[in-house]
């Protein structure tokens, strides 16, 4: 988690605003893009803390071109991959 004093913890209902942003987004986006297109607006901090709370769930992945949602839990992805050969 964050090594600074948090100030704010999000409720479910932002932490699921953002979701939505970033589940719908064509393109990477980043914090201020998401900022921006929230239904209301957000602290930074608040921000950063569900964004770290999702990458460490494996639901979202930090490029150079931006934040994408990358989480999936389709039971076929899930079969395929169990199937796969691990190389």
């Amino acid at each position: 988690m964050l090594q600074q004093k948090i100030i704010h913890y999000p409720n479910l209902k932002t932490v699921l605003m953002v979701e939505e942003v970033l589940k719908n987004a064509e393109e990477p986006l980043t914090k201020t893009q998401i900022k921006e297109m929230l239904p209301k607006s957000i602290m930074h901090q608040t921000l950063s803390l569900i964004l770290e709370y999702f990458e460490s769930r494996g639901m979202i992945a930090f490029t150079s071109h931006g934040i994408v949602w990358i989480y999936n839990p389709s039971p076929k992805l899930q079969a395929a991959i169990e199937r796969g050969v691990v190389v």
